[in-house]
């Protein structure tokens, strides 16, 4: 697929059928080529693209260090001229102008045509042999007791019983939100497809002896 102008609706929905199955523009990791991108957009994308909207976030939350991520600011061929909006093509697209000739025979036609189905090819294979990525997010979470007379530590220890398929719980501590009474920030780690963070709030409140409430503090893709 193309990504049209990012500077408009169109661009932006682009981005966001793109980023649906990545974490990255590029790659595995934050890099270059999402801070090309970010600066790119006009403004940050809507509720109605959620994966661009994610992404953008992301990048958003390096702040000033966005400078320091690793690669050139170089986006991927996909990103047409108009979508980056830096008035030259990428180096890699003007590489491949550059070999162009014009004059060229029919044969050196066919044999660039093999050339370039043959690497297609090894790249779909390459790209099949990748493991799908897990979407997870890491999650804070603020558990209130009724009282002073509460004992913390013992609903700690409830909390942590709670197992689920896809849920590894964190570190933890008592946070003072006045009156002597303290409460219980814990950390956890969530694969997306499999936990209900509804769910999981739900279960800790079932501990009614010592849970008054449950607030989400911190919710960050991983």
């Amino acid at each position: 697929m193309a990504i049209d102008d990012l500077k408009t609706e169109a661009g932006v929905k682009s981005l966001d059928t793109y980023l649906a199955d990545r974490s990255f523009v590029s790659g595995f990791q934050a890099s270059q080529a999402d801070v090309g991108v970010f600066e790119a957009l006009a403004k940050p994308p809507s509720k109605d693209t959620p994966h661009a909207l994610r992404w953008y976030n992301h990048i958003k939350s390096y702040g000033g260090e966005r400078g320091k991520l690793p690669g050139e600011k170089k986006v991927p061929d996909l990103f047409s001229v108009a979508a980056v909006g830096n008035g030259s093509a990428p180096a890699a697209k003007q590489e491949e102008d550059d070999d162009v000739d014009l004059f060229g025979s029919d044969e050196e036609d066919e044999e660039a045509a093999k050339i370039r189905e043959e690497r297609l090819k090894a790249y779909s294979e390459k790209k099949s042999k990748k493991p799908a990525l897990i979407a997870k997010s890491s999650i804070v979470l603020d558990v209130k007791p009724w009282d002073d007379e509460t004992d913390m530590k013992e609903m700690e220890t409830k909390v942590r019983t709670i197992q689920m398929d896809g849920l590894l719980w964190g570190a933890s501590k008592l946070v003072p939100v006045g009156y002597g009474i303290n409460k219980l920030q814990i950390m956890c780690v969530v694969e997306d497809e499999k936990v209900s963070v509804d769910l999981l709030v739900e279960e800790i409140q079932n501990f009614e002896d010592f849970v008054q409430s449950v607030d989400i503090a911190a919710f960050n893709k991983i």
